[in-house]
């Protein structure tokens, strides 16, 4: 299991959840569409040869943004990362996953035990 963030412009958070949600991203057992949200900013100067969605080039923006969370299964990651750049509005969005333990049985084997 793996723990996806994405960094969304705020009004274009509910696109990027559904499509993530429609590819399976989201569910914890007899839950689907779940996620955590958080508000921040978004800080990028785009550089010559970029086609920014905001700002201009070689000028530093700053975007209200929210870091949206949520869990996803090692089949669908690949999915994800597609739904993400095609809902996304960023020419190069900002994406992670974090490896998640659920309960011990998944720790089992691990050199670090």
């Amino acid at each position: 299991m793996y723990k996806l963030v994405v960094f969304v412009p705020v009004e274009h958070k509910e696109k990027v959840k559904d499509a993530l949600f429609e590819v399976g991203a989201g569910s914890q057992g007899l839950y689907s569409r779940c996620s955590w949200e958080t508000e921040g900013t978004g800080q990028f100067m785009p550089m010559e040869g970029s086609s920014p969605a905001v700002g201009e080039h070689k000028v530093l923006e700053q975007v209200p943004e929210v870091r949206v969370e949520m869990l996803v299964t090692e089949e669908i990651v690949p999915l994800c990362i597609e739904a993400i750049r095609v809902s996304h509005p960023y020419e190069e969005p900002a994406f992670e996953f974090y490896k998640v333990f659920r309960d011990e049985s998944e720790l089992e084997g691990q050199e670090w035990l």
